[in-house]
């Protein structure tokens, strides 16, 4: 599990691991995840003071890697510039993973696809500033997505 989601640790797995979709309730448990890891992280900053910008990148991360460019997600609503650069940097380099990897409720898309999917959303989930250093260093995506496949 990627340190993004490390908050994933606090969900049951009978969620997780769900085969179809999940109820509302389900689904507001699964939303908890990005403050279970912020908490999570947070609590690591006492014991570690070198490391306190790092952790505090990942804190960003792990609590708004949900959160909209337009302000309409999770978990607090934050938009545009509120949320963390890494934290929008982290949306989109999750979203392409997701949408390029088979997962038990949906096929793999083509890189094509998850590019246009990308742009469609610029603006509205992703910081078009992001949408740009993408496109432009797309074929990066790809290599890495190669290298690091979803063992299935």
């Amino acid at each position: 599990m990627p340190l993004h989601d490390i908050g994933k640790v606090g969900i049951p797995d009978s969620i997780l691991k769900q085969q179809g979709s999940l109820t509302e309730d389900e689904w507001h448990v699964m939303k908890t995840h990005a403050v279970l890891g912020e908490q999570v992280l947070k609590a690591t900053l006492i014991g570690d003071i070198k490391h306190t910008s790092v952790l505090e990148d990942a804190i960003g991360i792990a609590g708004c890697h949900h959160e909209n460019w337009d302000g309409s997600a999770y978990p607090r609503g934050l938009r545009g510039l509120d949320i963390p650069l890494p934290a929008r940097i982290m949306s989109l380099a999750d979203t392409y993973d997701t949408l390029i990897s088979e997962r038990v409720y949906k096929d793999a898309w083509t890189h094509q696809m998850a590019c246009e999917e990308i742009q469609r959303l610029k603006g509205i989930r992703f910081d078009p500033a992001v949408v740009e250093a993408f496109l432009m260093d797309q074929d990066k995506f790809i290599e890495i997505s190669q290298a690091y496949r979803d063992a299935a």
